[in-house]
């Protein structure tokens, strides 16, 4: 990963309401959310600073009115901040006009939402190849990209097809190939399988996760489920009432919830699907005998963590010990589980 972030966000936020600038100016330090709502305003985005990574995907999670499409929108300025500061690719985006804002989403952004928005008198190919032609591209090179992403999300020979023909899955692909078309190195993806019944979902989640692993985008991933999170996510950040509450691995957040809030929000979930033994190994001690593989969650060693004699076992990262495991923590979290 980069050291310099794709997206820097410091201190921002976003204020709905009359003069909410001067507002903002005026408020008293500290203002909980709910005393913002007092005085007539609301806080979509409240003080937030968070930083996304090259190559990483970061998930947005909250409850409905938490803030994360707000602040998503204000990432790419579909909103206008009230305070702080945002930069893409090194740009204050505030500062940008609107030529190089257009400019900046024409061909650093791609964005998916869950209404698919297609066009309905256009097919498959013309759908995807639309931000193309918008772009001003010439049409065979356009309809080369079209085809060429139409084949990276399996949907090659449905190219004439019109979206009323295409199953709700199939209509998703289509958005999630238009966006492509363009070659974002930013994608922004608000909610996209929420709208699929359980079985698509899952495997446009699958799908989503090898075409990530192909193309290796920057990704801010905005749901509301937390299993969808923790399948898809290098990190989680979790909102409640416009403020980030954590942001961490999903290995951290279920391990060491930062508030109350994020603790109800873990209690329900299975530590032994997320956590990973190179989350618990320790330096210190490695141990000895045939090591476990770091990305092996505890799940997947409960056979091994059950018989085992050893008291740490050896955790290594691409054939390398990195450390060990003390075999009782990895049995505490699995008879969490039971």
């Amino acid at each position: 990963m980069s050291a310099a972030p794709v997206i820097s966000c410091k201190n921002v936020w976003k204020i709905f309401g009359a003069d909410p600038e001067g507002y903002l100016k005026r408020m008293p330090a500290g203002h909980s959310y709910d005393a913002i709502r007092a005085d007539g305003y609301i806080a979509g985005v409240k003080d937030v600073s968070i930083e996304v990574n090259k190559g990483e995907m970061l998930v947005v999670m909250g409850l409905s009115g938490s803030g994360k499409s707000t602040l998503v929108r204000c990432f790419s300025r579909l909103h206008d901040i009230t305070g702080g500061t945002i930069e893409v690719a090194g740009q204050d985006i505030m500062q940008l006009s609107e030529k190089e804002l257009i400019e900046l989403r024409r061909n650093k952004m791609g964005m998916v939402f869950q209404s698919f928005g297609l066009l309905p008198h256009r097919t498959v190919l013309d759908n995807v190849a639309f931000p193309l032609e918008m772009r001003g591209q010439e049409k065979h090179a356009r309809r080369a990209r079209a085809l060429e992403v139409i084949k990276l999300v399996g949907l090659e020979g449905r190219e004439d097809y019109f979206p009323r023909e295409l199953s709700g899955g199939q209509q998703q692909r289509v958005g999630i190939a238009r966006s492509l078309a363009i070659e974002p190195d930013i994608w922004f993806l608000d909610e996209p399988f929420s709208a699929l019944d359980p079985l698509i979902r899952r495997e446009m989640q699958d799908e989503f996760m090898r075409l990530q692993q192909l193309l290796n985008k920057t990704i801010v991933f905005i749901t509301h489920d937390f299993d969808e999170a923790l399948r898809l996510a290098d990190r989680i950040a979790i909102m409640k009432d416009g403020a980030v509450e954590q942001c961490d691995t999903p290995d951290q957040i279920v391990l060491h919830p930062a508030t109350e809030y994020v603790r109800k929000f873990t209690e329900e979930i299975d530590k032994a699907r997320v956590v990973h033994a190179g989350v618990l190994a320790t330096a210190d001690t490695k141990g000895e005998g045939e090591p476990v593989d770091a990305g092996a969650t505890v799940k997947e060693m409960a056979s091994l963590l059950v018989h085992d004699t050893r008291d740490v076992i050896p955790v290594a990262r691409n054939g390398v010990v990195i450390g060990g495991l003390n075999r009782q923590d990895g049995l505490t979290i699995l008879l969490e589980a039971g």
